[in-house]
């Protein structure tokens, strides 16, 4: 009789996706899994909007997370659509993992979304704990538990319950190993080395939109889009000094919010290019030019046109 060995097991490939409501650590969990930035980060709730794909390569699988936006309950129009979004999503994974704060009890927003897993029957579900290096074991526990009723209530088998941190990188790595054997067996779906298949125009974006989000008073966080309107390489430049100029425009919804992103004298912009350019000659691995202009789309999260134009 002869015993398979690790390194002749069939390869696994497949689409993972994480869940969970807004700033439930989704996309930090996906860039410690990745390794390396992918999914825009931000304390402010709602700042993923494109499915952002980060790839974890091992030898013996690949795992292609997909992050979806947060699942609310909708105000607007854009609300709606990415809603949508998560729904088309969560129906082609091959496992979803719904993430909830070990520091929050379980809310509406969360019952709102396990009630929505609940209707789809057919794929995995993994309960992810996540901060849990904000709280002690006796809170944890208690999480662990209510994550267990909450699936009892609603008719859903938890495939695993895991707590993990992304902060203290405890338990990342465990997750990729419970979550590998879920997918099926099939060659890897992306050339090694590629870390996301998000458009590198996309990716500059969100950079710059994450820089534009910091510091921001609260009323700004679903008002600023940001497209790249080119990406060119600066012409009669020497092979070993290449420059890339990037011209992006930064979209908020009313004049009254211009002077809070640009700051007194400019100042604030300043910052925001200085802090997004470095992110972005990392993604790229070259040296940037970046120019950013700050523009009214009035009440553009409303209005089909201007959504259409702003690429949701």
């Amino acid at each position: 009789m002869s015993v398979r060995t690790e390194s002749s097991a069939a390869h696994r490939a497949g689409f993972a996706c994480f869940v969970g409501r807004p700033n439930a650590g989704k996309s930090t969990l996906t860039n410690a899994l990745v390794g390396t930035k992918v999914a825009i980060t931000s304390n402010r709730p709602q700042t993923t909007r494109h499915t952002v794909r980060g790839i974890v390569h091992r030898p013996e699988a690949q795992l292609v997370l997909v992050d979806t936006p947060g699942l609310h309950k909708p105000r607007t129009l854009l609300g709606e659509r990415l809603n949508d979004v998560v729904r088309t999503t969560w129906s082609e994974v091959d496992v979803i993992g719904f993430c909830l704060p070990a520091d929050q009890k379980l809310g509406p927003g969360d019952r709102y979304i396990a009630a929505e897993l609940a209707g789809i029957k057919k794929t995995p579900k993994v309960a992810i704990v996540t901060k849990t290096d904000l709280v002690d074991s006796k809170a944890l526990a208690a999480q662990l538990i209510a994550i267990d009723q909450l699936g009892t209530e609603l008719g859903i088998e938890w495939a695993e319950i895991i707590p993990v941190s992304a902060v203290g990188d405890t338990q990342v790595s465990l997750l990729a190993d419970l979550l590998v054997p879920m997918l099926p067996e099939s060659p890897p779906l992306y050339p090694e080395g590629d870390l996301t298949d998000e458009p590198e125009q996309v990716m500059v974006a969100e950079l710059i939109r994450e820089a534009a989000l910091e510091g921001v008073r609260d009323e700004l966080p679903h008002s600023i889009a940001v497209v790249v309107e080119e990406m060119l390489p600066r012409e009669d430049r020497p092979a070993d000094k290449p420059l890339l100029d990037i011209h992006a425009n930064v979209y908020i919804e009313r004049p009254s919010q211009k002077g809070i992103i640009i700051g007194p004298k400019g100042k604030r912009l300043k910052e925001v290019g200085t802090k997004s350019r470095k992110h972005i000659e990392a993604l790229l691995g070259t040296p940037v030019f970046l120019d950013l202009h700050v523009k009214v789309a009035k009440d553009w999260q409303r209005d089909p046109k201007q959504l259409r134009k702003l690429g949701f």
